[in-house]
């Protein structure tokens, strides 16, 4: 494998390098508890201001992450920068960073004005200051009027805003959040994601954001990272990691993903002989190499026309399963040689459906599809985005070619 060199990635003799620059640097950060590796050499740079998630499946080791970012845990190896500072063996209370957990900790016994004021009468702030900011910060989050109230008068997304509204009334260089809205229903979820998000944008904090909850990381935030076993797989700006994912493992993490493996004799073919055309790959794919395809860019439709010559990026199948999802319909479609393929289709008429057993041909753009090389978890193309902060981890993210 190849490790391509990234414009303003530091020099391993000079750990604080380009840490000035960002709100969060982590340098090769390794934490392991007894013999568990938990984060693996872990390089990661937060830009100030930036809104970031880090996704992944539980014991990936993004939470032990972001608990070593506002020292709850040491790391057993490397250093964290915080603005240019190195805070690598400060405990919490001497880093200029703030936690919102999923239990939200309020204190049952105070009122949402002490709850959020809390912060402030320990650091010994005077009252008419903190009269006027416990104000402002509430009704930045939506709660004005509801100073008097006591957290057990309080929906779970009102609580969750007080919280929020506690750690961002100390005016911190970085807010971390643990799944936050793991606790919420669905519909004030989405609804909360919408204020984060506005709120975020409100103060200009960095918000380093921690989930497992794939559409909750990309409606939020400009950047994410996902992580696997303890090691970055791929990061960037969603649409980026959605689209393009550096990693099989990424593909099919962040939503439901079709594997194929093409002819491997030195044509780019699907494996009935089909051509197979992948844009940026007109040359032909690399020995091994696999490609993805989302299901909703699979377009399909009814055919009762038969033949041999096919045209590129053409395959005939049958629907042998049709889930409706209200807004879409989910199809489960069997392929000439053996394997099944998900589609998505937006439920148009109820005359556009299809049934369990109908012929179809399905179809995608040459630019719908990536490439992925067969060797696990890696990639056949460049991860990281051009303008964007160097953020990569130790893994496979930082391959890009075999």
């Amino acid at each position: 494998m190849t490790t391509l060199a990234r414009e303003g990635t530091p020099g391993p003799s000079d750990p604080s390098a380009g840490t000035d620059r960002a709100a969060i640097a982590l340098r090769h950060v390794t934490k392991r508890f007894g013999d568990a590796l938990a984060v693996d050499d872990l390089d990661l740079q937060l830009a100030r201001g930036e809104f970031f998630a880090l996704l992944g499946p539980s014991g990936c080791g993004k939470t032990t992450t972001l608990r070593m970012v506002g020292g709850f845990e040491l790391p057993s190896r490397g250093t964290i920068w915080l603005e240019g500072h190195d805070v690598t063996m400060l405990p919490p209370y001497r880093r200029d960073v703030n936690t919102v957990f999923q239990s939200y900790a309020l204190f049952p016994h105070l009122s949402v004005l002490d709850n959020v004021a809390f912060g402030l009468r320990r650091r010994k702030v005077p009252s008419a200051e903190i009269r006027d900011r416990v104000g402002r910060m509430l009704e930045m989050v939506g709660l004005g009027g509801y100073g008097t109230r006591r957290p057990s008068q309080l929906s779970g997304g009102q609580q969750q805003r007080v919280a929020l509204a506690r750690a961002l009334v100390n005016e911190p260089k970085v807010l971390l959040l643990d799944e936050p809205m793991g606790a919420l229903d669905a519909k004030i979820r989405k609804s909360m994601q919408l204020e984060l998000k506005r709120i975020q944008r409100e103060v200009g904090i960095t918000f380093l954001y921690v989930t497992h909850d794939q559409a909750e990381a990309m409606s939020m935030a400009d950047r994410l990272a996902v992580m696997n076993s303890g090691r970055i797989e791929d990061v960037g700006a969603p649409d980026r990691v959605y689209d393009r994912p550096a990693t099989r493992f990424v593909a099919e993490f962040l939503g439901a993903c079709n594997v194929i493996a093409p002819h491997d004799d030195g044509t780019s073919r699907l494996p009935d002989g089909t051509p197979l055309r992948v844009a940026g790959f007109e040359s032909g794919l690399p020995a091994g190499a696999r490609i993805g395809i989302r299901p909703e860019k699979l377009v399909v439709a009814r055919t009762d026309v038969a033949g041999d010559e096919l045209a590129a990026n053409t395959v005939r199948g049958t629907v042998t399963r049709a889930v409706y999802l209200g807004a879409s319909t989910e199809y489960e479609v069997s392929v000439p040689w053996g394997a099944h393929l998900t589609v998505f289709a937006q439920n148009l008429a109820e005359s556009s459906r299809l049934r369990v057993g109908d012929p179809v041909v399905l179809t995608w753009d040459p630019a719908h599809a990536f490439v992925l090389d067969a060797t696990p978890g890696s990639a056949v193309h460049e991860a990281a985005d051009a303008g964007q902060p160097t953020s990569i981890g130790g893994g496979p993210a930082s391959v890009a070619a075999s």
